[in-house]
């Protein structure tokens, strides 16, 4: 992972604790943005690099677990480690439940924290790959005509051709025109690759 690019963002209401922390993540060759509120986090531009969250648990205005929900609904791809002096089991067990990617209690070592900021990133960095492939197959399938779409949903429902011109009032040959413009489109090298392009779009079929 590159880590010039990747971004550690710290949400603690402790000043000494930020500081160290900033240092830290500094020192490791990562960038760091520090925050002792929740509203002040979410106030800053989403992150379109690997990037992760240390959060601690107890805040003056949202707490940890509820900036948690905000951040797995709007930032699936910011992997949060929790950091608590004050934690317990149930806590711990809502906020891994909730995705939470690891719960530290303190004081922790260095080298536990920056394994966990390591897996972290590696964790956004998978999840940022899958949201841009994803984004791209979503492009690609715009960029199909209405019944080329209608052609593919077909296709992929394991219809052969005629059965796709019967479905839809057409020739078999103008079926396979659609067909060939389908794949060129959506760049898949065969009807399986097509099919799995179809169940990551989540088209029905």
């Amino acid at each position: 992972m590159s880590h010039e690019m990747a971004v550690v963002f710290v949400v603690d209401d402790d000043v000494s604790v930020r500081e160290s922390l900033e240092l830290l993540i500094r020192s490791a060759g990562w960038q760091s943005e520090i925050f002792e509120s929740a509203r002040e986090f979410l106030a800053c531009p989403r992150p379109v690099v690997p990037n992760c969250l240390i959060l601690d648990v107890n805040l003056p205005d949202l707490n940890g677990l509820d900036l948690q929900q905000s951040v797995s609904v709007e930032r699936t791809d910011m992997p949060i480690i929790f950091v608590t002096g004050y934690g317990d089991v149930p806590m711990t067990v809502k906020a891994m439940k909730a995705g939470a990617a690891e719960f530290l209690m303190k004081p922790f070592s260095n080298e536990v924290l920056l394994t966990a900021i390591e897996q972290a990133l590696e964790r956004s960095r998978n999840s940022l790959t899958l949201n841009s492939e994803i984004h791209e197959l979503r492009d690609r399938h715009a960029s199909l005509s209405r019944r080329e779409q209608e052609v593919m949903a077909l296709v992929v429902s394991g219809l052969l051709n005629k059965q796709v011109g019967f479905e839809l009032g057409i020739s078999e040959i103008t079926v396979k025109a659609h067909r060939g413009q389908v794949m060129r489109k959506m760049k898949a090298g065969s009807l399986p690759d097509l099919v799995n392009m179809a169940a990551r779009l989540g088209i029905a079929y």
